[in-house]
């Protein structure tokens, strides 16, 4: 039996979308997520600092560059091959999934009330 990798978290799969385009400091990927999503996901501080150290862990990520902005080190993350395959694999399980639902009629195969 093959283990099956395990489905991102939204928090991780939108900050490894963010990092599709380029390297972002962690304020600049509050900052995509939340726009990506229409407002809809903003991801606290503590929350994207624990996501970015297990997506690092797991080499999905890594930290580049680093710069100090108002006396403050704003470090640059970057997607690796493993982190954009893992954000590939999870777009299309979720595209799998969602084509079972959509284009159904709501009441399709309800039981008679």
């Amino acid at each position: 039996m093959t283990r099956q990798k395990p489905s991102l978290t939204e928090p991780q799969y939108f900050i490894l979308a963010a990092l599709m385009d380029g390297p972002l400091h962690g304020y600049g990927i509050i900052k995509a997520a939340e726009q990506a999503t229409g407002g809809r996901l903003r991801i606290a501080v503590g929350t994207l600092y624990g996501a970015l150290e297990r997506l690092e862990r797991a080499g999905m990520v890594t930290a580049g560059d680093e710069e100090i902005v108002d006396g403050r080190a704003r470090r640059y993350y970057r997607l690796t091959t493993d982190g954009a395959e893992a954000l590939g694999r999870e777009a299309l399980r979720m595209q799998q999934a969602a084509a079972l639902v959509i284009g159904r009629t709501p009441d399709a195969g309800a039981a008679p009330a």
